[in-house]
């Protein structure tokens, strides 16, 4: 259940941030929605998908502090 719940939380931040993506709050949005999502790729044993979202959130954290 935690982990639907953290998957939709995840999705609606993914879908918000890449519309304010050139702000720092938009790389923040993307980083949280990222990190919602690899809780529910955990509990669904998408581990494929657990290393695109640990690599995008590296990105993200890279661009933040470029």
């Amino acid at each position: 259940m935690i982990a639907n719940v953290t998957g939709w939380m995840g999705a609606a931040l993914g879908c918000v941030a890449p519309f304010i993506i050139d702000t720092d709050l938009g790389k923040w949005l993307a980083i949280s929605g990222l990190a919602l999502l690899c809780l529910q790729a955990i509990d669904k044993a998408c581990y494929n998908l657990v290393c695109l979202n640990v690599i995008g959130i590296g990105g993200y954290i890279y661009a933040l502090y470029l």
